[in-house]
């Protein structure tokens, strides 16, 4: 039997569009032979669909489209179609619900497996939405007894190593009951190293089993998330005879005997998946595109301040959307350095963007003596440095309604970790594309756009990082060293280490550590108010990371 896996970028809640999809994908497969399509995980619905799930009419509609799905494979009966989406536990009344794997064929469902584990960790929240499968069963089909399975189900091996989360492997259940063929729905998303991962799990599965698997993923960028996509075919003996490309739509052809034979050779997949900093560019790219199309925006603006953040945002911004489409503006201020309007116009020059300059001296001037009556008697400080940075989001603000964009937001990880950022300045926005990348990945990811020809100037790459909101001002005066703060970060936030073990480990100073971890506690409430941030580490701020605002620890 030929088997099809359609790597697919649904879009959430699109219904309509996400069917279409799949239409035009079933004429492809069944033109080329295919006895059996395989979609995502939750594809009908597009995951994770949220609190759309809470709405019966949501729910009402997920009912008609699989039976749209149903109608489709009548004129298809040659190939099936199995894909997941959302089923009602008909025992409860059909008040409850299933992440379900659905198969297709000849105008009728002719069988449904629900998802077993439901992961609740990170940025998962199944058990909000559904309940687990009641039973596993297995499924004749041409020939093959079909095991199916749903992302999180493939994930918890019990002849690993690791931790386990759930009691079973289902898996391992699957093929006690009689299972000869493995397959996985997954919605995987995205992290640096995830594919890799994904890869080393699936592969020992199969070759404990010692059966076949096929995984498909989906792609694509929904809100935080960025789903890579990297569909599997491994063998029996835990061979990957084929990867689907990496962060792109593909249809994946398989032919099942193929994976019951020795391999001609041990030869990398072709779609092996790139180096890190050229991964990190495919998937920014793809969750800026993504964001600003499913969203219904066409443009971007974004702030240049001549350093390194804003420019690589910038650089990215462009290749997601094109330089016709993105608006540099930069709005020096009295402690501007001149290479910040400078840095500022070569790299728009260089990504080819319309670049306007906003002096804001007089704004700030008038916003001081505005203050002043109440102001009197006081040290300047913070106060009067934000309203620069609140000047500039304000402005932005004001262009991106008035010209129907989005202003992108252009803080690293690291800034936002400690609070090193303006609420309502420079914290305005309504996407945060490199909020996930602690600052030494920025200068990484920077120089790696720099390895053909100069994107970024130099000079914006070698000049010592700066705020620029009072004179002489440097980020050093205010921050540890970043390659410290870094390391700590990713010790303390991915991790989840204390300052004591930090400390004990690395040898660093012990109020450094505990400043830090302080300000990364202290700031919860900013990062709260924060826009959505592409998540590309394995603890990114935002929905996998939820901590109180309001509290003592």
């Amino acid at each position: 039997m030929k088997i099809a896996l359609a790597q697919l970028n649904p879009t959430v809640g699109d219904l309509e569009g996400n069917l279409a999809r799949l239409e035009k994908v079933l004429a492809e497969a069944a033109g080329n032979g295919v006895g059996l399509l395989v979609l995502p995980e939750l594809f009908l619905t597009g995951y994770p669909p949220r609190d759309l799930l809470e709405l019966e009419s949501f729910i009402e509609r997920c009912d008609r489209t699989l039976e749209k799905v149903a109608g489709l494979s009548a004129t298809r009966p040659a190939t099936a179609i199995l894909t997941g989406t959302v089923t009602r536990n008909r025992l409860a009344g059909g008040r409850r619900l299933f992440n379900s794997a659905v198969l297709v064929e000849n105008g009728q469902v002719v069988f449904s497996q629900a998802k077993s584990l439901l992961p609740t960790y990170d940025v998962f929240d199944e058990s909000r939405y559904f309940e687990p499968a009641r039973k596993l069963e297995v499924f004749p089909f041409r020939g093959e007894t079909l095991g199916l399975s749903i992302c999180e189900d493939a994930w918890n091996e019990e002849h690993a190593p690791l931790p386990h989360r759930y009691e079973f492997n289902p898996l391992a259940a699957l093929k006690e009951l009689g299972g000869t063929l493995l397959i996985n729905l997954s919605a995987s998303p995205y992290h640096l190293g995830k594919e890799k991962l994904r890869a080393e799990i699936l592969a020992r599965q199969g070759q404990h089993l010692g059966l076949p698997l096929v995984m498909v993923n989906q792609v694509g960028g929904n809100d935080e998330l960025i789903f890579d996509g990297n569909s599997l075919t491994i063998d029996a003996g835990g061979r990957i005879r084929d990867q689907a490309p990496q962060f792109r739509e593909h249809l994946m052809y398989c032919e099942l005997d193929k994976l019951r034979r020795e391999p001609e050779s041990e030869t990398r997949p072709a779609g092996t998946a790139p180096l890190p900093m050229q991964q990190l560019e495919e998937a920014l790219v793809l969750g800026i595109r993504d964001y600003f199309r499913k969203c219904g925006f066409c443009e971007a603006v974004i702030g240049l301040s001549g350093g390194i953040d804003s420019a690589l945002t910038c650089a990215l911004a462009v290749q997601a959307l094109g330089p016709d489409r993105v608006w540099g503006i930069t709005m020096p201020s009295p402690y501007s350095s001149g290479g910040s309007v400078s840095d500022s116009r070569r790299l728009a020059a260089n990504l080819g963007i319309r670049f306007d300059i906003i002096a804001i001296e007089k704004l700030f001037s008038t916003y001081l003596e505005s203050l002043a009556p109440l102001f009197k008697d006081t040290e300047p400080g913070l106060a009067e440095e934000n309203i620069q940075a609140r000047i500039r989001g304000n402005l932005l603000m004001a262009i991106a309604n008035k010209f129907d964009r989005l202003l992108l937001t252009t803080g690293n990880k690291s800034e936002m970790a400690v609070g090193y950022c303006t609420l309502y300045g420079d914290m305005s926005g309504g996407l945060a594309p490199i909020s996930d990348l602690p600052k030494g990945m920025v200068y990484e990811l920077a120089r790696h756009l720099n390895r053909s020809r100069e994107t970024i100037p130099e000079t914006t790459l070698t000049k010592e990082p700066s705020a620029e909101l009072r004179p002489d001002q440097k980020d050093r005066d205010s921050l540890p060293p970043y390659e410290l703060l870094d390391r700590v970060l990713e010790l303390y936030i991915d991790h989840g280490l204390d300052a004591r073990t930090i400390t004990d480990r690395e040898g660093f100073s012990p109020e450094i550590v505990t400043w830090i971890i302080n300000a990364v506690n202290r700031n919860e409430y900013k990062r709260r108010q924060a826009p959505p941030g592409l998540k590309v580490t394995s603890k990114a701020f935002g929905c996998g990371r939820r901590m109180p605002i309001a509290a003592r620890f």
